[in-house]
This record gives structure tokens, sequence and C-alpha cells, in this order.
């Protein structure tokens, strides 16, 4: 039970593809697990994932409930996903905007999918299989793309709707990661 420093943009760890689990239920992987909900939880993040704290496995978490970094956003319930796969349901992007515990203090819009399904396993190993749209499927995307070594701003369309929240967003009180 930790919080666990984030790495930012930058750090190598970030850009490589992250290992699969292996092994499921193991002391390890259940400190792993709480180390990340620690941290996502102390920085009000919407999901973490393993390689943001410089573990390079297939790991992340994901949830938002009431979140003052989004305070528009749906609930999303609290998963745990291991070795996700995603499938795109239809062509439909989507803008949305954006920012990531690893690029602090800044947002970018982002083309993402509106609509898809993920695969993978708990921490048990249990399959999850959901079908998901909107802010969700958002969320899932952001965080499997840090399994793939693909940071958010890698993935805008347009770089002058990507930058400091201040200055994106003068005179509103938007939470600064």
């Amino acid at each position: 039970m930790a919080i666990r420093p984030v790495l930012k943009m930058g750090d190598p760890v970030l850009l490589k593809v992250a290992e699969p689990v292996r092994h499921f239920d193991t002391p390890e992987l259940r400190q792993l697990l709480q180390d990340m909900h620690d941290t996502m939880q102390s920085l009000n993040g919407a999901g973490l994932a393993a390689p943001q704290i410089g573990v390079s496995q297939q790991v992340v978490i994901f949830g938002v409930g009431s979140n003052p970094r989004y305070p528009q956003a749906e609930e999303v319930p609290y998963t745990v996903l291991i070795n996700p796969q995603l499938d795109t349901l239809d062509a439909d992007l989507e803008d949305g905007w954006e920012g990531c515990l690893s690029v602090p203090g800044m947002r970018g819009l982002v083309p993402r999918f509106k609509r898809l399904r993920y695969r993978g396993v708990d921490q048990y190993g249990q399959p999850i299989d959901r079908t998901v749209a909107d802010f969700h499927a958002r969320v899932v995307q952001h965080e499997v793309d840090h399994l793939q070594g693909i940071l958010y701003p890698m993935r805008i369309r347009d770089l002058t709707r990507f930058g400091f929240i201040d200055a994106l967003f003068p005179g509103q009180d938007l939470v600064d990661e």
C-alpha cells in the first residue's frame, strides 16, 4: 500500500510495449494493484496503467465516480483489466479533451472510437468482456494505449488543440493533474 511516483512523458519506460501477465492472484500482482489504486486515487485519476508507475506489464485500472478532474463525465465502474484486447465496433470517431497523469498540467483534443468491445482478465484470471461507448470507451482506449507505449499527445491531429490547461481554458477552474 503505497503511493508511487508517476513517470512523466519523456521517460523511456512509457514508450515500451508492456509484457503480458502470466500469473494471477499472486502477492506481487496484489501489491501492484494496491499501489496503482492508491496512486490513482491520490491524484484523482480516471485510470492508471502499470507502466506509468514503472512496471512494464499489461495491467490497467480505471473507474470514475465523482471526479473533480472530469466533472461532466459519466460514471465508469472500477475495473482491473489485465492483458486487454480492444475491438472497435464501427469507424465512428469522436474528439474529446484528455489529460494524463504522465503529462501533468496539459490537455489535448484526441480522436477516439466511440464504441468498442474490450476483453481481458481480472486479477484472478477471470474473463472480462464488455461492450462500451462514449467516456467509458475513451478511458479504456487511453489506458490501453499506455501498454503499447503510446501517450495521448501522439494521437492529437491538431496541435493547436494541445496545451497547458490554464492557457487553453482561461478563467475555468479545472483541476490540474
